[in-house]
Order: C-alpha cells, then sequence, then structure tokens
C-alpha cells in the first residue's frame, strides 16, 4: 500500500511525544514521533542523513541551503554497514533550492 502524499509542518506544539531507540532484535535506531496528526517512524539511516545536513548548514561559513536526493549504492560504493539507499546531497543551483524552499514553507 502506498499512502497519498501530504505536506505536513510540524510544530513542537503538534508533537506529543518522541521515542527514539533501538527496537528489540534489530541493529538501528528508530524514532517514533506521535503527533496529534498520527504517528511517523524514521529509521536511523534517515535521521542520520538529516543530522548531517543540519550539522553542515549550522556550521558552514557558505552553505545556506542543500538538497539531499535518493541514490541507491552501486555495489562496493558505500561503505561497509551502510544502507543501500541512501540521500546524497545533491549538485543543485543554490538560488533554486533557495526558491524550493520558500514555495513549500512560506
Amino acid at each position: 500500500m502506498t499512502p497519498e502524499k501530504f505536506k505536513l509542518t510540524l510544530r513542537n506544539r503538534d508533537v506529543d511525544s518522541i521515542l527514539i531507540g533501538t527496537p528489540t532484535g534489530h541493529t538501528h535506531i528508530r524514532a517514533v514521533i506521535e503527533t496529534r496528526y498520527g504517528t511517523i517512524i524514521f529509521q536511523e539511516a534517515t535521521i542520520a542523513n538529516l543530522v548531517r545536513a543540519y550539522i553542515t548548514l549550522k556550521t558552514h561559513p557558505m552553505i545556506r541551503s542543500m538538497i539531499l536526493t535518493l541514490r541507491e549504492m552501486d555495489g562496493g560504493k558505500a561503505k561497509p554497514g551502510y544502507a543501500r539507499f541512501q540521500l546524497i546531497e545533491s549538485e543543485a543551483d543554490p538560488g533554486k533550492i533557495q526558491e524550493d524552499i520558500d514555495r513549500q514553507c512560506l
């Protein structure tokens, strides 16, 4: 089943709780975000990609925006232990990225 696409802005007041940890029998962290609209579960690779981008934007003196796009790592490209599907920084015009952010968020 494929869920319908939607756009949802979550503010702190919309989040009831966040559970974060490793489920029994698994090796990777999950983040379970309980909101007044429903539950969202992030897998560790998704969290890691988001955190990596966030830290880059907050600490780099020139980068103000970026886009991560889904890429499948063909045999041997990814480091051992990394997921086959990764969200990777894409080459894109920073002005276009900013326009897209403004269109989605304003």
